[in-house]
């Protein structure tokens, strides 16, 4: 007589089990955390998703003596007029501009000063040198236009000082006066204030690397330079990506303060954004419709460059 043999059911695995609960069970295990949330998903939603149905204007003659429902709505008129407008395609030229100048700046500086500060074995000089870079975000923008435009005077500046008498040039340059230096000063400025800040977050990432990680390198022949390359930059790759993506949200935000502090009429070709296009014609002028319209363009903008960063993003990660 034959007896049936029972398989033995091997136990699930943890991540088997995690997997396997229902989208109600693991709410319930975390409810601490989703309790912490509430407030904040409160205060995003009064104060992000509410004030949405503002974008009403952008599609009516919005008038504001007169009720939501009361206005008269003139469908895509004020996007038709935005788009026939040349100012506004050259403020998005210049918008466009100053954001990859100030994006690509940003990621450069802020991870090669992150490496050199990891390399620096002496705390006190480290914490030191990494003090004085961050020191200068704390300032606001007034503060930088006002010290941008002392430096750059040509009547008492430093910069134009420095110029003449070492002799690269015999007469002071009129960097606030020519349309082609006034990106590079935008670089410049945002370079000088946020390097430091940036820093940070690639510091706390380099000190979570393996360090037997160096350690074999280390035992390979691999030098200070190849160690950078080989090991502290693919271990930072993971914090430059998600980065990048939150950055990218905001490539249309090139910044406001500096360029509306520092432009004058012999330069507002290139120094006027979107965000100063809407204060003068849709703030100072009244036509509150022809801004909600610039701004719906610059949030469309913005979550579709999100998405196709996130999408690149994680086509990459399943090559690698």
């Amino acid at each position: 007589m034959k007896t049936a043999v029972k398989s033995k059911k091997h136990p699930k695995s943890p991540e088997e089990i995690k997997t396997n609960r229902s989208f109600v069970q693991r709410m319930g295990l975390q409810w601490q955390l989703i309790l912490m949330s509430i407030p904040f998903l409160i205060h995003r939603i009064i104060f992000s998703y509410v004030p949405l149905k503002g974008w009403l204007m952008a599609f009516q003659n919005y008038k504001p003596a007169k009720g939501w429902l009361d206005q008269e709505f003139v469908g895509l008129k004020w996007f038709k007029q935005l788009f026939s407008d040349t100012v506004f395609i050259t403020d998005i030229r210049n918008t466009f501009a100053m954001s990859l100048i100030n994006l690509s700046l940003g990621f450069i500086t802020a991870i090669a000063l992150a490496l050199l500060l990891n390399e620096i074995k002496n705390t006190f000089a480290k914490r030191f040198v990494q003090t004085v870079s961050y020191m200068p975000h704390f300032l606001s923008w007034v503060i930088v236009a006002g010290l941008v435009q002392n430096m750059l005077s040509t009547d008492s500046g430093i910069v134009n000082d420095l110029i003449v008498k070492l002799g690269i040039s015999d007469t002071k340059i009129p960097f606030l006066s020519e349309p082609k230096y006034f990106w590079g000063i935008v670089g410049a400025s945002n370079v000088w204030k946020e390097v430091g800040w940036n820093t940070i977050i690639y510091l706390a990432a380099m000190s979570s690397i393996d360090p037997s990680l160096y350690e074999a390198a280390s035992m390979d022949g691999a030098g200070r330079f190849m160690k950078m390359f080989h090991v502290t930059l693919p271990g930072i790759k993971t914090t430059f990506m998600m980065l990048l993506i939150m950055n990218i949200g905001h490539i249309l935000e090139a910044g406001f303060e500096l360029q509306y502090l520092l432009t004058n009429g012999l330069i507002s070709s290139v120094s006027e954004t979107i965000d100063i296009y809407v204060l003068k014609y849709g703030i100072q002028i009244g036509n509150y419709s022809l801004g909600t319209a610039a701004g719906i363009f610059k949030s469309v903008v913005s979550i579709t460059l999100v998405f196709i960063a996130n999408k690149l993003a994680g086509e990459e990660n399943k090559l690698i």
